[in-house]
């Protein structure tokens, strides 16, 4: 599991609100509460709660319920999810559960998979990525409706020969596995849009896979490939196209590709970029072809009149086209690391704009003076490569998240220049503070996740983030907030879920667009009625699974809650059947016992 989570507490034998459990040895609880909106809406979502058998939640004989309770037959389940738990099998029993269309058991520890999944004949999403498997049941290549199949982050070194019969599949992930070649039957997946082949061992691809007409992203980062078949130039759907870390030494020809938007071929050892390889690439916005051997750039690149962003970093380039300065659309060039002789030392600092406005200047001189200037050393631009400014200007997106990094790198915050970024994402990495330069977002940032992280305090920079409206801190090591935070005037949402509070957090009481406080799986033992009556625009507060040992009969008053969480807390009233009825009635029943 992640830094700060907890299973949850488990209510006291004999506590009908302990949730079902297998009979035998009790395992974490699941509030009943989840298996009362299940029968309702046919969803069931178990993430998280260190569940470490299949078993609990699909033998269905082990759920302790009376006979009169069978929660299955009442609405068919359509959707299961069981991620981030500690599963080592998934029981044949799922079969029980034929009218589910979404399976997800992503980041458990499984190393096999049922073939009763194989009967799940309504089926439309798998997710068994983040496991240990080796290999995927024949039977799972039956699943006629499966629309997105992830298998990223697993074990497996080979694929079933049938792939092709799923022909509906949009999406398939394989990335992060140990396959080394891809079933010809791909072929027939004529449906596939996005397919993931990144980070596996590869040697070469299929030539058949250029008959998926619909495939707009191919991923093969990451493999071993010398060569592309030259039949993916003919698939007329494709708009990015990423073979970054491979072996090869030339780029393919695209003379089909008119809608490549976006071609990664980084860290090859390509020596020839040819003017065959560019021409036909009139869609495309950005090549990346940083760190391989590229001698020279043909005059050709100017044909590329929709180009953005262009990365020649760390090659062989001596000399460059001056007619690239004319690509209308070009906003971002990068060429550190090559021995250029041809541009002016006091350029080097000044960005892309000030070097294609000097490009532009020259191409009058280029016909009188055709040898350049005399050498220079060589260029040293700020290396953007592992960055998305896509992301950046047009989503107003910084993310670097799932890197289980440290730190954020201080290139991440220099990329975003003048850029107005409104959401950030660093969470599923192992930061201990939040980065301080996210101060300098302030200007424009709305929405910050940094769950999943090791941040033990909220530093001062977060409270600058005067435009903040929704902030996810969850499963951090937080015990407190500081007073400062008082400034986010506009924070609507917030999740301090899975930290480590053992009180209320005082300034929350003043922050007063507050809509929604997600507090559970904390030690909170009390709240302030009187304070919360205050905020009235609050209508959601998650209080599950902490250490409440009395609700206040004053919370009865707090009339703009919609969702009041309790479940999972020492109290003895209100009772778990007061609490089954819902928050209109626990609010009701609070007002009732006020004092007269």
């Amino acid at each position: 599991g992640f830094g700060g989570l907890r299973a949850p507490k488990r209510a006291a034998a004999g506590d009908p609100r302990a949730g079902f459990r297998r009979a035998a040895e009790p395992g974490p609880a699941v509030p009943q509460g989840l298996i009362r909106a299940a029968r309702k809406s046919g969803q069931l979502n178990l993430s998280g709660r260190g569940l470490t058998e299949g078993e609990c939640l699909l033998r269905v004989q082990n759920l302790s319920f009376g006979a009169a309770d069978r929660w299955w037959e009442q609405t068919d389940l359509t959707k299961l999810i069981l991620a981030s738990n500690k599963l080592q099998c998934l029981s044949e029993d799922v079969k029980l559960l034929p009218a589910l269309t979404v399976l997800d058991v992503h980041d458990n520890q499984l190393t096999s998979l049922p073939s009763a999944l194989g009967q799940l004949e309504n089926l439309q999403k798998l997710d068994v990525s983040h496991n240990k498997l080796k290999s995927i049941p024949e039977e799972v290549m039956q699943l006629s409706h499966l629309r997105s199949l992830l298998l990223q982050h697993n074990e497996l070194s080979c694929l079933p020969d049938g792939f092709g019969q799923l022909v509906h599949l949009e999406e398939l992930d394989v990335s992060n596995n140990h396959l080394t070649d891809i079933p010809t039957s791909f072929a027939l997946l004529i449906n596939l849009v996005r397919l993931n082949l990144a980070c596996n061992q590869l040697k070469n691809l299929p030539a058949d896979i250029s008959a998926m007409r619909s495939l707009r992203q191919l991923d093969c980062t990451k493999n071993y490939l010398e060569t592309v078949p030259s039949k993916l130039a003919t698939m007329a759907s494709l708009e990015q196209l990423y073979l970054r870390k491979n072996k090869l030494r030339s780029l393919p020809e695209f003379p089909s590709c008119k809608l490549l938007k976006e071609l990664h071929a980084g860290e090859n050892q390509i020596e020839i970029l040819n003017a065959e390889n560019l021409k036909h690439l009139n869609s495309l916005s950005v090549l990346e072809l940083r760190d391989n051997k590229i001698k020279s750039v043909p005059d050709e690149i100017t044909l590329l009149q929709k180009l953005e962003r262009l990365d020649l970093a760390n090659n062989d380039i001596s000399r460059l086209p001056y007619t690239l300065g004319n690509l209308p659309q070009l906003k971002f060039l990068a060429l550190e690391g090559n021995p250029l002789r041809t541009i002016r030392r006091d350029l080097l600092q000044k960005g892309t704009q000030e070097l294609l406005k000097y490009l532009r200047s020259k191409i009058q001189d280029d016909v009188t003076n055709p040898n350049g200037e005399p050498p220079v050393t060589a260029m040293t631009l700020p290396s953007e490569s592992r960055i998305n400014m896509h992301a950046i200007t047009t989503l107003k997106l910084l993310e670097y998240s799932e890197k289980q990094a440290a730190v954020v790198p201080e290139e991440m915050f220099d990329a975003v220049r003048s850029h107005p970024v409104t959401t950030v994402n660093f969470s599923k990495n192992q930061l201990s503070e939040i980065p301080p330069r996210i101060a300098e977002l302030k200007d424009s940032l709305c929405d910050v996740n940094l769950g999943f992280n090791k941040i033990s305090s909220v530093s001062l920079e977060l409270c600058l983030l005067r435009k903040l409206t929704h902030l996810d801190l969850r499963n951090n090591f937080l015990t407190s907030l500081p007073e400062e935070m008082e400034a986010l005037t506009g924070l609507q949402v917030i999740n301090l879920s899975f930290n480590r509070f053992k009180a209320f957090p005082g300034v929350l009481y003043r922050i007063l667009a507050l809509e929604t406080i997600l507090l559970s799986n904390n030690q909170v033992g009390s709240v302030d009625p009187l304070q919360l009556k205050r905020m009235d625009r609050l209508g959601t507060l998650d209080l599950q699974n902490n250490d409440l040992l009395q609700v206040p009969p004053e919370l009865g008053n707090c009339e703009s809650l919609r969702t009041l969480l309790l479940e999972g807390n020492p109290f003895r009233t209100p009772r778990a059947a007061v609490l089954a009825r819902g928050t209109a009635a626990v609010l009701e029943y609070l007002r009732s016992r006020i004092p007269a």
